[in-house]
C-alpha cells in the first residue's frame, strides 16, 4: 500500500516567492506586500462558538499567502494558485451579500463588509498560494479570509491589524464575508484563531457577547514538545462543506432550543447546569424541558461539550494526559451520536487511531467529512497516519493526507 502523504507547511520566503511571482504574471506589477494568515485545528470544543460557549483552537504552521496591491477604482481582482489563469473580478460599487460567485466571494466578501462598516475600502488586485488543505475542516476559509482583512486594513491605513483588541474589527469582517457573502455559516472560532492565536500556545475562547475583545480569550500553554508528544492531523479527504445546510440546520436548532428554555443562548444551560449541586440531574431536567429527541441531543452535545472544554484545558495544564486523551474521545463520540456531524471516514480514522496508541482522537471542525486529530506519543504520528490510511486502502476510501499540527503564530505581513 501507498505511503501517506504528509502535507509541510510553505516557509515564508518561500511562499513571498510564489505569490509575488503569481501576482505579477496575472497583473503586470509587483504587489504592495504579502501577508500570511494560518489555517487552524480545533483542539476541543465543537459547534459551541455559535452558542456562546467556549473553544480552544491553536493555529497551524500551514498558512495563505496573499500579495496584494490596493487600486484607485472599486474594482477587485482575485486569482489563486490552484486556477493561475482565471481572474474573479468584482466592482465593490453597489456590490450586495452573495454578488460574488464561487471562491472569490471569500476575499472580496472582506472588502465588502469593511465598507458597508463605513471604511474607506476602494478597490485592490491580489494572489493567493496556500497550503492548508481545502475542504479539509482545517479553515483555509478563515485563512483566506483573515489574510486579506489584515493586507486591506493595512494598505488602507485602518489601523486595526496591530493590537489584538484592534484585530477584532478584522476579525468582524471576516465573518461577516463568510457568513452573507460566501453563504457559510461561521461562528467566529477560525477566525478568531486565525487572527489572535500564539505560538506553543491554545487559545481559549470565550464565545460570550457580552465579553469585550480584551476578556474573551486567554492563552492556555500547550507546547506538545515539552511533553513529548505530537498531535497528528489527518484530513480524510472526505469532502466537507458547511453551506450545504446541515450546519445552518443544527445551529437554528440550537437557537430553538434556547428560545424554548428561555435563556439567551446554551451558555447559559451549560453553566446553570455545571453550577448545579447535582448536574446530571439538572441536565436531565434541562433535556426533558425540550419537545423532540433530535433537539434533546443538540442541545446535550452543546452543554457537555462547553464542560469538556475547561476540563482538558485543566488536564493539559496538569499534564494529566490520560484525561486530555479520554476527553477527545469523548468528545468525538458525542459529536458522533448526539449532534450527528461525522461520516464513515472520520469514524474509521478516530477507531483505527484509538486502537493504535493515541491518547485520545476526534474530528475536528463543523463535520460533514474534513479531519480528524489524534494525541500521541513524539514520534508516532506516521506510524499511526499509515494505520489509517492501510484501512482506508481496504475499505475503498480516498487516501488521507497528515500533517502535524503544532501550535504556531496568527495572521501577519511577510514582506
Amino acid at each position: 500500500m501507498a505511503n501517506v502523504e504528509f502535507i509541510a507547511p510553505i516557509e515564508a520566503d518561500e511562499g513571498v516567492s510564489r505569490v509575488t511571482e503569481l501576482f505579477e504574471k496575472a497583473f503586470g506589477e509587483k504587489p504592495e506586500g504579502v501577508w500570511s494568515a494560518p489555517g487552524r485545528v480545533n483542539l476541543i470544543g465543537e459547534h459551541t462558538d455559535y452558542n456562546a460557549g467556549l473553544c480552544l483552537p491553536i493555529a497551524l504552521p500551514h498558512r495563505t499567502f496573499i500579495a496584494l496591491k490596493p487600486r484607485t477604482d472599486t474594482i477587485a481582482r482575485v486569482v489563486s494558485e490552484i486556477s493561475p489563469d482565471e481572474v474573479v473580478t468584482a466592482d465593490l460599487d453597489g456590490l450586495k451579500a452573495r454578488g460574488v460567485d464561487g471562491w472569490g466571494a471569500y476575499p472580496i466578501g472582506v472588502a465588502w463588509a469593511l465598507r458597508e462598516k463605513g471604511f474607506n475600502v476602494r478597490g485592490f488586485d491580489a494572489a493567493f498560494v496556500s497550503c492548508v488543505p481545502l475542504g479539509s475542516g482545517l479553515s483555509s476559509s478563515a485563512a483566506m479570509t483573515c489574510s486579506t482583512a489584515l493586507a486591506l486594513d493595512d494598505v488602507y491605513g485602518l489601523g486595526y491589524g496591530q493590537s489584538d483588541a484592534g484585530r477584532v474589527t478584522l476579525i468582524n469582517a471576516a465573518i461577516k464575508s463568510e457568513n452573507e457573502m460566501a453563504g457559510a455559516s461561521t461562528g467566529g472560532l477560525d477566525q478568531n484563531a486565525s487572527m489572535r492565536c500564539e505560538e506553543n500556545k491554545a487559545l481559549l475562547l470565550d464565545c460570550r457577547p457580552e465579553l469585550t475583545p480584551l476578556e474573551n480569550v486567554s492563552q492556555q500553554a500547550f507546547d506538545l514538545k515539552a511533553n513529548k508528544l505530537e498531535l497528528l492531523a489527518l484530513d480524510t479527504q472526505a469532502p466537507h462543506q458547511l453551506n450545504d445546510g446541515q450546519y445552518a440546520e443544527r445551529r437554528a436548532t440550537c437557537e430553538k432550543a434556547a428560545e424554548i428554555l428561555k435563556v439567551p443562548n446554551l451558555r447559559y444551560c451549560a453553566d446553570g447546569i455545571m453550577k448545579a449541586g447535582d448536574p446530571f440531574q439538572s441536565l436531565k431536567e434541562t433535556l426533558d424541558a425540550l419537545p423532540d429527541d433530535v433537539m434533546k441531543k443538540r442541545v446535550r452535545h452543546v452543554v457537555t461539550e462547553i464542560e469538556r472544554v475547561r476540563s482538558f484545558v485543566h488536564a493539559f495544564a496538569n499534564n494529566d494526559i490520560e484525561e486530555a486523551g479520554r476527553l477527545f474521545n469523548a468528545s468525538h463520540d458525542s459529536l458522533a451520536t448526539d449532534y450527528e456531524v461525522t461520516v464513515p471516514e472520520l469514524d474509521v480514522a478516530v477507531d483505527v487511531a484509538r486502537h493504535n496508541g493515541a491518547y485520545g482522537a476526534r474530528m475536528t471542525g463543523g463535520g460533514f467529512g474534513g479531519s480528524i486529530i489524534a494525541l500521541v506519543d513524539e514520534g508516532r504520528s506516521e506510524e499511526v497516519a499509515q494505520k489509517i490510511a492501510d484501512e482506508f486502502a481496504r475499505r475503498g476510501f480516498h487516501a488521507p493526507r497528515a500533517l502535524a499540527a503544532v501550535a504556531s503564530s496568527s495572521a501577519s505581513r511577510n514582506a
